[in-house]
């Protein structure tokens, strides 16, 4: 079958989504790189979500869930097969001290609406990149605070497109990892348990982090965010750091001067750029401290 022949199939199903045939994947990607995506389905509802999940599973055709393309690198070869963008499943209803988002709503939207609702427990996440789809996978943190600190149920679809809700303990939260990125579930949306707090406390505690996350990150230029998890007894971008390799990079790639632990796209970089500027990172540091860095971003596509 040809991705004409899934666009044709699929246009049955999904009638409020939208569908794209070689759709380049770098207006989709925080680090603004990556080739074209052979389809690329934008359901409009989780049952068109659910349609495309069980239509690429019974025909075998490789599908892979982009999120916000916040913590994603994505080869200059583009991905074969369907990408499934959930960008318009962004509902987010806040009842009582609980919220409910859905996948695709951005986690700054969730702390911000929470906020708003004088609710606290997720300021943490008040300058995280992602989607709460990608938060939920990667249990994402910051400042202290990360997801399964509040999770209380996450509502997913497995690959052949069974749905299933997931209790705190099954999503089986730890740092940087989930059973929803090992058995590689789709998030459909997530419910948080959350506090009443004191408003002006609130706002300071944001304005603090907010202030915290400007000064120290380069936010004026395209990332994918943090790139190496943090190995045991370090922190990577000290090690880094260390090692002398701020400002320096492969094409328009560059290790950030404002912080090490960014790779940033300064130049027009390409994704090849960006993976080798990574790649020479991970050796400088293994050859001066001995210290394997493993990668917090996902390296996906063709070459």
């Amino acid at each position: 079958m040809s991705k004409h022949q899934w666009f044709d199939e699929l246009q049955k199903v999904i009638t409020i989504g939208t569908l794209k045939v070689d759709e380049p994947l770098c207006k989709y990607t925080m680090t603004k790189l990556g080739g074209v995506a052979d389809l690329l389905v934008i359901p409009g509802t989780m049952e068109e979500t659910e349609a495309t999940v069980r239509y690429a599973h019974e025909r075998e055709i490789p599908l892979l869930l982009l999120g916000n393309g916040s913590n994603m690198v994505v080869r200059d070869g583009g991905v074969r097969g369907i990408v499934l963008h959930l960008a318009k499943l962004d509902t987010i209803r806040i009842e009582g001290t609980k919220v409910h988002a859905e996948a695709g709503a951005l986690i700054i939207d969730v702390s911000k609406q929470a906020v708003a609702a004088s609710l606290t427990g997720i300021e943490f996440a008040c300058g995280i990149p992602g989607s709460i789809g990608g938060a939920m996978a990667m249990n994402a943190g910051a400042y202290g605070g990360e997801i399964k600190d509040i999770i209380i149920q996450a509502t997913v679809l497995t690959q052949s497109g069974e749905r299933l809700v997931l209790s705190k303990d099954e999503l089986e939260l730890g740092y940087r990892q989930s059973i929803i990125a090992k058995e590689g579930y789709y998030v459909l949306s997530a419910d948080f348990q959350l506090a009443v707090g004191d408003q002006e406390a609130i706002d300071a505690k944001v304005a603090d982090l907010t202030y915290q996350r400007e000064s120290k990150q380069p936010l004026e230029y395209p990332s994918a965010g943090s790139v190496f998890k943090r190995p045991p007894g370090y922190f990577a971008g000290k090690l880094i750091q260390d090692c002398g390799l701020q400002g320096k990079g492969h094409g328009g790639a560059e290790v950030s001067l404002k912080h090490a632990g960014f790779i940033i796209n300064k130049n027009n970089a390409t994704a090849s750029d960006y993976i080798q500027t990574i790649n020479m990172v991970k050796a400088e540091v293994k050859k001066q401290f001995g210290v394997d860095l493993e990668l917090e971003v996902k390296i996906v596509g063709e070459e």
